[in-house]
């Protein structure tokens, strides 16, 4: 059995069975990969994946067992090399972080900024998209870090830590009938079109049960995943625009007005997450500090010994 054997069966069923896309992720040839998997199969005289003709149609109940261990094997395969290379040298490196457009723009600059003039030769990779595909892309180690605020906490893969509170604005364009409001409420925003975050995205959930906490149904008229889109769409009158707090700039957002809603959302919390069994090197530590300054690796490495 060799350690590239079990990386095959790991991609193959990451590019959901289909050989060829496995072979070019691993930068190999398609009769390659089969031939190892046939070897592998014949050395353990057992079935990973059913077949139907020369296709892979699912994998086997022995499989998914033989996957299971095969992910533990390449995790700790993947932290001796990270142990050896920290101890060769802890000033370079790559260190990857799946986060949300919201994250990427507005919550992660300046930590990044205060990274990078701390460990100016470790090079910074930032995938975004989903929660959860964030999520999914830290639990199978293809990212290091994620930070979402939702989906992370769901995932039993992953550790997860709190890294600060934050509620939301209501933007509207200038002389909007809800700025002459003395005190917002939840009552005077359902009357009109919202704009806002789509589910999963956001706090969106949260931000849904505090309407309906109160027998409110709003009016959502339109979704986007990012701030910048649902900013652009209140500035032209379609309708006031629910987003977090830290989107919201009066300065280069000279076209809306802000109305604080805190007090009318329960707050929601972002959230840092990395793989179980995974070793963090030294800079990913000192990133994650940057970030949230109370996750010290004194204090992660306490949690997780627990």
């Amino acid at each position: 059995m060799q350690l590239h054997q079990l990386r095959y069966i790991r991609e193959i069923v990451r590019q959901n069975l289909s050989i060829s896309e496995a072979a070019k992720v691993l930068k190999t040839s398609q009769p390659s990969v089969s031939s190892q998997l046939q070897l592998l199969e014949e050395e353990l005289r057992l079935k990973v994946f059913e077949r139907r003709g020369k296709r892979l149609v699912a994998i086997t109940p022995m499989g998914e067992t033989v996957l299971e261990i095969a992910e533990r094997v390449l995790q700790d395969v993947g932290n001796i090399q990270s142990l050896a290379d920290e101890n060769h040298d802890d000033e370079h490196g790559t260190l990857s972080i799946g986060t949300t457009h919201t994250q990427a723009l507005y919550a992660l600059p300046n930590s990044i900024k205060a990274f990078s003039e701390r460990y100016p030769n470790v090079h910074l990779n930032m995938l975004q998209g989903t929660p959860r595909e964030v999520s999914e892309l830290a639990a199978a180690g293809e990212i290091d870090l994620a930070i979402a605020t939702e989906a992370l906490v769901q995932n039993p893969a992953l550790h997860t830590f709190p890294c600060y509170d934050w509620n939301r604005t209501i933007v509207v364009p200038d002389k909007h009938p809800l700025l002459s409001e003395k005190i917002l409420t939840l009552e005077a925003v359902a009357r009109y079109p919202i704009l806002t975050y789509m589910m999963d995205f956001t706090g969106r959930a949260q931000q849904d049960q505090s309407f309906h906490d109160r027998g409110l149904k709003p009016n959502v008229i339109f979704t986007a995943t990012d701030a910048d889109v649902i900013k652009k769409y209140a500035s032209i009158g379609l309708g006031i625009g629910i987003i977090a707090s830290m989107a919201f700039d009066s300065e280069q957002d000279k076209s809306l007005k802000g109305i604080d809603a805190s007090h009318l959302f329960k707050p929601s919390t972002t959230q840092l997450a990395f793989r179980k069994g995974s070793y963090l090197r030294k800079y990913a530590f000192a990133f994650i500090e940057c970030f949230a300054p109370h996750l010290t690796k004194e204090s992660i490495l306490k949690r997780i010994e627990r």
